[in-house]
């Protein structure tokens, strides 16, 4: 069952993670990039960035019992949330510049919504393809610009003018990388060859907007320890007006928040 908001603040940001984002934003994403990467019967995937497995665990569903999938992730609280769940996939820990695998032994690899946090984005980039066999397809998925997800647009500005722009930065961290060109010219520098970058849509629906608002400030990616109870009342309070644009009838709130895929297909050999 999930996290209530007010639980959050006592679990992991990793149970946090598995808790309240993944079945409001990032679940969906799994069979999304799945479908991008053309993932099927026997295939090797490896899930880069797995997290606590969202993409892995759907990758597992497709390859069938004659494929292998590996989730690789930096974060140990992550892969050990993965764990928990009973499923053939193999955890490893790891670093996306520096993957732990040889060359060219997987049919696919896919990243979601790790890149822009990447230390080295157009290395990382290189050590997929490196690991991925002649024929083989690498898809990452990053969030498109802040623009595009008009809930989190609107959630930023509040907290700029609430709080100012060291807070509203912090937010937007995740949208780093939600520009094509900016996408483009790390796929150059990492000398990939030929690529694409897709737009893909999605959505994000939280049961409540209090439940949007606590769960964002549990999370150590954006707002963890950056806002304490007197402020996030203060947020609360503000949010309820700003966001019921986005508010539905059963009381949730959900807009769009899309992704961009870069899109490498390694040459047969």
């Amino acid at each position: 069952m999930p996290a209530t908001a007010t639980e959050a603040r006592t679990k992991s940001p990793a149970e946090v993670y598995d808790e309240l984002f993944v079945p409001a934003l990032f679940g969906p994403w799994g069979e999304a990039l799945c479908d991008r990467a053309e993932i099927g019967p026997g295939h090797v995937v490896l899930d880069v960035a797995c997290g606590t497995g969202v993409c892995a665990l759907a990758a597992a569903r497709r390859v069938g019992a004659g494929g292998r999938v590996v989730g690789l992730d930096a974060n140990p609280e992550m892969l050990a949330v993965a764990r928990r769940k009973v499923s053939p996939v193999e955890w490893r820990e790891g670093r996306a510049e520096n993957l732990p695998f040889p060359d060219g032994i997987f049919d696919r690899v896919v990243s979601q919504f790790g890149f822009m946090f990447f230390e080295d984005q157009p290395g990382a980039l290189g050590e997929m393809l490196r690991v991925l066999r002649p024929g083989g397809r690498v898809v990452v998925a990053v969030c498109d610009g802040l623009d595009h997800s008009p809930g989190y647009a609107v959630l930023t500005e509040l907290l700029h003018r609430l709080f100012g722009a060291e807070v509203a930065e912090a937010f937007r961290a995740p949208f780093a990388l939600g520009d094509r060109d900016r996408l483009r010219a790390i796929a150059r520098a990492a000398d990939v060859g030929a690529f694409e970058v897709l737009r893909v849509d999605g959505t994000v629906r939280f049961a409540s907007i209090e439940a949007l608002v606590s769960a964002e400030r549990a999370c150590v990616w954006t707002l963890g320890g950056l806002l304490d109870d007197k402020q996030l009342t203060r947020l609360l309070d503000a949010a309820e007006e700003s966001l019921a644009p986005f508010a539905t009838e059963d009381g949730a709130v959900a807009f769009g928040m899309p992704a961009l895929c870069l899109v490498v297909d390694k040459p047969a050999a």
